[in-house]
């Protein structure tokens, strides 16, 4: 199940990928390359410090784009599976990183600002960017076929009764996915406008499509926010009833992905 921004996002939940980093990195989707090349080619240079890099999948694709890559997470079991491709990364959290006299050309971060102190994330962004340089708010908004969303809906009403999880899969089967992050992203752009650091935001986005074996979105299941909090059981009952979804709609199904990107580029001089 995508999770909406800003449903039952607590700490716990945000420490919680660490505990499944291979089947992380292995299963969440990665981000169009064209979007990120373009990124690069707006930065005033290729110096990048990607918050909240998790297991490195943007990181990489940065990186491909002629990026120089630093890598910034909270949780060390995530930056090791990053390291093992050649990623330098340091742990951290970003609102009072140590960055020395470092600056970079853009700050990015992907699926994971909404971890972030906006106001914190804001200055700290402020301080470690060179003038023109970039914040860029990046988010992948899935939108799953309604009626698969709908039977998802059921399986967790019967194995998780009164959880969150619940209300969080109605949204899900309801609303556009996309429209909450751009909502996410603007309040995130809005907090460093807000610093004077910043001028006004731009908005790029990019549409694409994933199919998902029954496999392949069982393997999803257990990296998804608060998840892996479960008891064991309980989450093998919900893969269990996933699967008879996805195997009575043909064993497949199709994602429609949006990829949302919100940027503000760093004026000159001191805010």
């Amino acid at each position: 199940m995508p999770t909406l921004p800003g449903s039952h996002i607590t700490q716990e939940v945000a420490a919680s990928f660490g505990a499944h980093a291979a089947r992380y990195d292995r299963a969440r989707p990665s981000y169009p390359q064209e979007l990120f090349d373009r990124l690069v080619a707006s930065a005033p240079g290729p110096e990048i410090l990607d918050v909240g890099c998790g297991t490195g999948i943007s990181s990489r694709v940065l990186r491909t784009a002629g990026a120089h890559v630093l890598g910034l997470d909270t949780d060390e079991r995530m930056t090791e599976v990053a390291r093992q491709s050649g990623l330098d990364v340091e742990v951290s959290p970003f609102e009072t990183w140590d960055a020395g006299d470092r600056r970079f050309d853009a700050v990015t971060s992907a699926q994971a600002w909404h971890w972030i102190d906006p106001a914190g994330g804001a200055a700290k962004a402020a301080e470690v960017l060179r003038p023109g340089g970039l914040a860029a708010l990046i988010w992948n908004a899935a939108q799953m076929p309604h009626h698969i969303a709908r039977e998802f809906t059921e399986v967790y009403r019967r194995v998780v009764p009164g959880s969150p999880m619940v209300t969080q899969a109605e949204r899900v089967a309801g609303a556009s996915m996309a429209d909450g992050y751009r909502s996410l992203g603007r309040k995130g752009i809005d907090a460093m406008v807000g610093t004077g650091a910043f001028g006004e935001a731009e908005q790029w986005s990019a549409e694409w499509t994933w199919v998902y074996s029954r496999d392949a979105w069982l393997d999803v299941v257990p990296t998804q926010g608060g998840h892996n909090l479960l008891p064991a059981a309980q989450l093998d009952a919900l893969s269990a009833g996933f699967g008879e979804v996805i195997d009575a709609a043909g064993g497949e199904f199709t994602m429609d992905y949006t990829t949302i990107v919100l940027i503000a580029r760093r004026l000159g001089g001191n805010p």
